[in-house]
């Protein structure tokens, strides 16, 4: 009885036969991991910034300059899909390609230098809404006040569909391994209950 109550005793007290402190037990750290140098951030930070004023001068240049020569051709387009079967029906696969793929390519800026410059733009939805709103309000603009330009929905959807894709293969990993993961309301009870299992 003597040596079990010894047992217990040094349990209590911390001894060898205690793990550790109790709250430190089965926690997982918020951002899954040390974050990147801060010399390392500022660099990766300040050249995804240049990148993005470049992209921004890029997109300005592509979608709202005029096209006089085009003027007859252009059409408002309010139905998803149509643009898009228009594009896959063309004997032309070159003309198809640059459509489609160009629309595509124009949204992977957003899912690749979004969360880097913004951690809080982390999240397929979060992307997915600010690519749309951005590129709808470019669309507006073509249809509204550029020459030979008009809004068309399929390139939102596609714009937005690169955009997922760059964050899906990179964008969400190099922002990961740059700034400490978000903690939400409710990592709150997930730990407790991983604490006290």
């Amino acid at each position: 009885m003597k040596q079990a109550r010894g047992k217990s005793a040094k349990g209590a007290k911390g001894g060898t036969d205690d793990k550790g402190p109790r709250e430190d037990a089965g926690t997982v750290p918020a951002n899954g991991g040390a974050p990147a140098p801060m010399f390392l951030r500022v660099l990766v930070m300040l050249l995804a910034f240049g990148l993005m004023v470049g992209f921004a001068v890029v997109l300005a240049r592509l979608t709202l300059e005029p096209s006089a020569s085009s003027e007859a051709l252009t059409h408002n387009n309010l139905s998803p899909g149509s643009s898009i079967r228009d594009y896959l029906a063309r004997p032309a696969f070159r003309d198809t390609v640059k459509q489609l793929g160009g629309n595509l390519l124009l949204g992977v800026p957003f899912g690749l230098l979004l969360p880097v410059l913004a951690p809080r733009t982390r999240g397929l939805l979060r992307i997915a809404f600010l690519t749309a709103f951005v590129m709808f309000l470019v669309e507006l603009t073509q249809g509204a006040f550029v020459t030979g330009r008009a809004f068309d929905v399929d390139d939102v959807l596609l714009n937005t569909t690169g955009a997922l894709a760059g964050y899906l293969l990179l964008g969400r990993r190099v922002s990961r391994a740059l700034h400490p993961r978000r903690t939400h309301w409710w990592h709150r009870f997930t730990r407790r209950s991983t604490a006290e299992s």
